[in-house]
């Protein structure tokens, strides 16, 4: 298991710059469930497709009473070109110095072509309206995940 959190353990504190100008907090959005899904890079093919099913399901995810937040270490201004190219309208938050990436145990040594390197673990984490880790999914397949914490996200 990469993650180091466990269900039922507070989610660790954030905030952090956000996409459009915006602060993303943690104590903002208690009161609602909130779906946080990391990922590696704005505007690869993966991020994106991710992106779009979670942009794609974000009324449906309001009405379960989620709150959505996309995490990677982009800065801020890449979140906006991003959301801008694809129409996304969900919340994006940057983790420039990783600090929330780590706290979360998502920055995590990787491997490709048989070359180590740093990097995000795609990784979901459902947190309840407490603000207490409800569910982790680790080493995300893109496809059917929004589906998948959406039917989550309804039951909390």
């Amino acid at each position: 298991m990469s993650s180091t959190l466990k269900v039922g353990q507070a989610a660790p504190d954030f905030e952090l710059p956000g996409a459009g100008g915006a602060t993303v907090r943690l104590k903002d959005l208690l009161g609602k469930s909130v779906v946080l899904y990391f990922y590696p890079k704005d505007d690869t093919s993966g991020c994106t497709k991710e992106a779009i099913e979670f942009n794609r399901l974000r009324s449906a995810f309001a009405e379960a009473g989620a709150e959505i937040v996309g995490v990677s270490p982009d800065s801020a201004a890449s979140h906006d070109k991003f959301r801008a190219k694809h129409g996304l309208e969900l919340s994006l938050a940057a983790d420039e110095d990783k600090r929330m990436l780590e706290a979360y145990g998502v920055w995590t040594e990787k491997s490709m072509y048989g070359r180590k390197y740093m990097g995000v673990e795609r990784t979901t984490v459902l947190l309840d309206r407490e603000g207490r880790v409800a569910r982790v999914w680790e080493k995300v397949k893109v496809a059917g995940h929004a589906d998948e914490v959406l039917a989550a996200a309804r039951g909390l």
